[in-house]
């Protein structure tokens, strides 16, 4: 799965001065810096679309946060040239009840309180594995002391309808430097993100463009070392932070490793058969089959989270009497 960089960014550039100048009529773009290699690809690309001035990097952080993705924003802003903000979203998600939301729905699960934290993982087993995946919550004691619970579905929404709310805060932030300066917002999703619904809707799934939401994670790391992102940045775990416990993108959703995602659902958007898929990965055809029909899932998990606003006049029955007036 190797791209050409050049040719890449260049269309990427191109596409993104047509679409914030052209289409949206904005002057720059705005873009939520986390620390992580798929953030900081698309702000180099802002910075080679629109010049570092006309870029605004914004720091989202929370208590939960973990302090090396602060340090990473900043080093970006200083290689990249570009403005960086920091805004700590703790006191707003204090008032939404973030926090509290959250931990009223883990106690009723189990011990839990100050000095605590906590995570949510998938349970999806061996790649390929029949059973589908189960949500299970970690918390750990201020001792030390580490539990694992399965998660009810009612408890399972709670918890990720409160956290959620992470998300959503920042995505408000961006749009209100956005507005203020007259900027695009850039959303960071790659391919898998984009494709398997890992986002919130009106959360980071919220933006006015999205440059490489076309792109495997494993070429989105080939732009990030052509484009000169610090190793630091490359070279860091994909990471949520979003839970007060460490996690990584694939224990909580994704369940694989995202390589053998990338060249999974890569087999499978340009068609190439089971069989000829397991001979390339290394397993059988059955787990092969099986990683088709989850990555399906997913699919049909996120078409909720892409929908827009539905119209009155978007129902068949609308369109029929349209037709016949």
């Amino acid at each position: 799965m190797r791209i050409e960089p050049k040719g890449a960014v260049d269309e990427i550039v191109t596409a993104m001065r047509h679409q914030v100048g052209e289409v949206l009529g904005r002057t720059g773009a705005v873009v939520a810096i986390s620390g992580g290699v798929d953030s900081a690809v698309c702000a180099a690309l802002a910075a080679r679309a629109f010049g570092p001035a006309r870029v605004l990097g914004l720091a989202l952080p929370e208590e939960e946060s973990d302090p090396a993705s602060l340090a990473l924003a900043r080093e970006l802003a200083a290689t990249l040239g570009i403005e960086l903000m920091v805004e700590e979203i703790t006191p707003i998600l204090d008032g939404a009840g973030c926090y509290v939301r959250r931990d009223d729905a883990i106690r009723r699960l189990t011990e839990f309180g100050a000095g605590w934290q906590c995570k949510l993982i998938v349970d999806s087993g061996a790649p390929g594995a029949e059973h589908l995946p189960l949500g299970v919550l970690v918390v750990r004691s201020p001792a030390g002391e580490e539990r694992k619970v399965r998660l009810p579905p009612r408890e399972y929404r709670e918890i990720v309808a409160a956290t959620n709310m992470k998300q959503r805060v920042r995505t408000m932030l961006c749009y209100h430097h956005a507005d203020r300066l007259r900027y695009a917002v850039i959303g960071t999703p790659n391919r898998l993100e984009y494709a398997l619904g890992f986002f919130v809707k009106g959360g980071d799934g919220l933006a006015d463009l999205k440059p490489i939401a076309h792109l495997y994670k494993g070429e989105v790391h080939q732009l990030a070392e052509y484009l000169g992102v610090p190793l630091g940045i490359r070279s860091r775990v994909p990471t949520t932070d979003t839970y007060s416990l460490p996690q990584t993108q694939e224990e909580f959703y994704f369940g694989l490793p995202l390589p053998l995602l990338d060249r999974t659902l890569a087999a499978r958007d340009e068609g190439i058969s089971a069989e000829v898929t397991a001979a390339e990965l290394g397993l059988s055809v059955e787990e092969v089959e099986r990683l088709f029909l989850e990555l399906e899932r997913k699919e049909r998990a996120a078409r909720y989270l892409h929908l827009g606003a539905l119209l009155a006049t978007d129902h068949p029955a609308a369109a029929a009497l349209a037709e016949i007036s």
